[in-house]
């Protein structure tokens, strides 16, 4: 079993990357009320901070019971929110991989922070977590995700028809992954 002690972050030169946390809701908050942000996710815009709060509660219930995490990437200059990085599950028990997911806010788009933070992440799973697999599910469409993924070593394994139920529809998913073994 992952102890969340082992799931508490890690940072980059210009990032900083921590379990998301209450004091990030008010950001979390921002981050995800903007459409463009959730366009390629499963959730609607949020409407409430209390939204942004569950999805706080859960992060944290999830790196408790050593399950996954989900962290904010701030800057290390100012500590602005740039959006979100982790694991949204991690199996253990008849197999040793993690499903990583990860946002960013608009603004930061385009200026190199998922060529940065990305390999950060692929190192704690598959170093200091010592998983064999890490997966990401991408919707169709979603090219920038598709080709970041691509350049830090994940292939296209295929699409999941109808994988998904979102917002009053089925989904397609495009399954990434990588492995420790090269």
């Amino acid at each position: 079993m992952i102890l969340s002690s082992e799931l508490r972050g890690f940072e980059t030169q210009r990032f900083v990357m921590r379990p998301l946390a209450g004091d990030d809701a008010p950001d979390l908050f921002r981050h995800l009320a903007n459409p463009d942000v959730t366009a390629f996710m499963d959730i609607d815009p949020l409407e409430t901070v209390e939204q942004a709060e569950g999805i706080v509660d859960w992060a944290e219930d999830l790196r408790q019971a050593g399950k996954g995490a989900r962290f904010s990437i701030r800057a290390r200059a100012d500590s602005a929110f740039a959006g979100t990085c982790g694991f949204n599950s991690l199996v253990l028990e008849r197999g040793c991989r993690g499903e990583i997911a990860y946002d960013l806010s608009p603004a930061w788009q385009g200026k190199g922070v998922m060529g940065e933070v990305m390999p950060a992440l692929v190192d704690l799973g598959l170093g200091r977590l010592r998983l064999q697999r890490l997966e990401a599910f991408v919707t169709p469409g979603n090219e920038p995700s598709c080709r970041l993924l691509e350049r830090h070593g994940f292939a296209c394994e295929g699409t999941l028809r109808d994988y998904g139920f979102w917002k009053d529809r089925f989904w397609d998913q495009l399954l990434y992954a990588r492995t420790a073994r090269p």
